[in-house]
């Protein structure tokens, strides 16, 4: 009998193996690497042949008189990210629920959801050609209200806010998509039951829609902890400039800077380990709460 199940199940145990070779050699092979962290690495000499530093690129590393203020970058920037990331999308589904004509509906859901599948290479230029201070038509509206060019993407005070704003703009749309269905499980009855006793919508939303969202948002919630440190090197890498790394340097710019423009290897590694350590951490974490908050398993 189990020997049966076994070859009626061989298949799909096959359709797997390719997925997990690519997993093994991208993901696991490359983490004999966090020994390059205790070396003093170079590519001539190799793993075997570069000298044992111990815990010295660490202490280099929190020497450097930058780091602080990277680690806050990165912290103010990923929290901002992911509280604006749940606010946004949330509003947006509620709003959409509220929409009775389906084609508008799918029109909108459509219109959002673009931006998701465009890269930060493409989503840069056109952030760059929009906020430029001598083309861009945000600056032309702005001088037509007779207010000065603003240097967004060269400004402290506002580059921040531009990734921020910019990333929500691009991946709220998929989120919405998750919180819509949350209310399409919401049981009707509820909602005539509610109306029966006059409530209006805004009532329906604040006390059946809402509650029954709340699992998802739970766990949406519990889950983007995992993100505390994953600021966006993608959209930060493609909108950062020397100008702005005061306010805009994160963990993950630092650590290509070091590498590729300062061929220090081993540095990189330790500031590389640091963050995959502490953010395994958070996802623990992160995965611990959303069994105990929204009963939320991964096996």
């Amino acid at each position: 009998m189990k020997t049966a199940k076994w070859m009626r199940e061989l298949p799909l145990h096959l359709l797997l193996l390719p997925g997990l070779v690519l997993v093994l050699v991208y993901s696991y092979v490359p983490m004999l690497g966090v020994v390059i962290a205790f070396q003093k690495f170079t590519i001539f000499s190799g793993w075997f042949g570069s000298p044992w530093i111990g815990l010295d690129n660490f202490r280099f590393v929190l020497d450097m008189p930058n780091t602080g203020q990277v680690i806050w970058n990165t912290l103010f920037i990923a929290c901002m990210k992911i509280i604006a990331g749940l606010f946004v999308p949330i509003v947006i589904a509620l709003l959409l629920n509220e929409v009775t004509r389906s084609f508008i509906k799918r029109g909108v859901q459509t219109l959002i959801y673009l931006p998701h599948f465009l890269s930060w290479v493409i989503l840069g230029g056109i952030l760059i050609d929009l906020l430029s201070p001598s083309e861009g038509i945000v600056n032309a509206m702005l001088g037509k209200l007779g207010i000065e060019p603003i240097f967004f993407l060269a400004d402290n005070r506002w580059f921040p806010a531009v990734l921020i704003l910019s990333d929500v703009w691009k991946e709220f749309g998929f989120s919405t998509i998750v919180y819509l269905a949350a209310i399409t499980s919401v049981n009707p009855t509820l909602y005539e039951a509610a109306v029966m006793d006059g409530a209006g919508r805004w009532k329906q939303t604040r006390h059946i829609t809402l509650p029954g969202m709340m699992p998802i948002i739970v766990l949406m919630v519990t889950l983007s902890l995992g993100n505390v440190l994953n600021a966006g090197f993608d959209q930060v890498f493609n909108l950062a400039n020397p100008l702005v790394y005061e306010s805009g340097d994160i963990l993950d710019t630092m650590i290509y800077r070091i590498a590729f423009n300062d061929a220090q290897y081993g540095v990189a590694t330790a500031v590389g380990l640091f963050k995959s350590v502490v953010s395994f951490l958070l996802i623990s974490v992160s995965y611990w709460l959303a069994y105990r908050l929204a009963n939320y398993r991964i096996f």
